[in-house]
């Protein structure tokens, strides 16, 4: 933490300042800095900051992102072997962008495993920024996805809306996604804490990494255990805009320890595009992908554009694994 104080703060008053925070914090021990005051401290309590601010002479305080998430920046490795296990390479987790029905689903989710799928998208609520745009097809493809984990084996991940879907959707599903839309939707965050699913949580569009790591926290607080960070990417790909923060992606992998996807179709809009930003990503230390693919792009009613070939896939997991040998 560190407190910044007046310029030409009195010596009584900075020494009333250090008597206020001995008893605001006890176990502190304050060292001077250049503007200021530093102390060294875990997990203060809520309202702490807001005290101290109020404090005579005090012009701001500045925690830092292990002081404000301690659980998500424990600085400990968070590794797990299920539902996903990240210590034998890149995991992908793959399938179109939304169920839409049950054949070209099924036939999709045989064709990604054969060609080294590890989970499947199995979207069932899609939040879309129009109000006309497809929003997938609910409840009516539970029994869908159910079908597919059945016959396949792998694990689904699919994205809850609402506080109200986590639980029925945890029952069938091994993995909660809280999509980029819902990064800041803490009613949200807290219920999929509590459901005991594993957990996929995007970066929000234009979030910071204090804003992301933040959610992780609500997540973590709430009692999730298996925690799996994407990096979903800001706005549209363009020659001026690479999509993915790789920067930020790592810097985030560091500080939490968790594991690291990078989503690369959605800031793409474009297949070829999605290709190269897949490679990029696992190349820049994700350490798998969520990626959009089947066996007919071409056919599908949302998101076709952006999902890639059943080829370009095997292709992409033979070049992660060659990366990581």
């Amino acid at each position: 933490m560190i407190i910044s104080l007046q310029k030409n703060i009195s010596s009584a008053n900075r020494r009333d300042l250090l008597n206020a925070l001995s008893r605001l914090l006890p176990d502190c021990q304050p060292r001077r800095t250049s503007s200021g005051l530093a102390l060294a401290i875990t997990n203060p309590e809520a309202d702490a900051v807001p005290r101290i601010e109020n404090l005579p002479g005090v012009t701001g305080v500045l925690l830092s992102n292990s002081e404000l998430c301690p659980l998500a920046c424990a600085g400990i490795k968070k590794s797990f072997s299920t539902p996903l296990d990240f210590s034998r390479g890149p995991v992908f987790i793959t399938g179109p962008c939304a169920v839409e029905d049950e054949k070209s689903y099924l036939a999709s989710a045989l064709a990604l495993k054969a060609a080294g799928a590890h989970a499947l998208r199995a979207a069932l609520f899609k939040p879309r920024s129009s109000p006309y745009a497809f929003q997938g097809i609910g409840w009516a493809g539970l029994k869908i996805i159910a079908k597919a984990r059945k016959i396949t084996g792998l694990p689904l991940v699919t994205e809850a809306t609402d506080t109200r879907q986590v639980e029925r959707l945890s029952a069938v599903c091994d993995i909660l996604q809280i999509g980029a839309r819902n990064m800041r939707n803490y009613d949200l965050l807290k219920e999929a804490g509590r459901g005991g699913c594993a957990t996929l949580l995007k970066r929000g569009m234009r979030a910071t990494l204090r804003e992301w790591l933040l959610s992780a926290e609500y997540l973590l607080k709430h009692g999730a255990k298996k925690l799996i960070l994407c990096e979903r990417g800001d706005s549209v790909f363009s020659s001026d805009n690479p999509g993915l923060d790789f920067r930020l992606m790592r810097e985030a992998k560091k500080l939490t320890g968790l594991p690291m996807l990078a989503d690369p179709s959605h800031t793409s809009r474009n297949r070829e595009i999605a290709r190269k930003l897949a490679l990029k990503a696992l190349h820049a230390g994700a350490d798998g992908l969520l990626i959009e693919a089947s066996v007919s792009p071409g056919a599908a009613g949302v998101d076709g554009r952006q999902t890639i070939t059943i080829e370009t896939f095997r292709a992409i997991t033979r070049g992660g694994r060659r990366n990581e040998a």
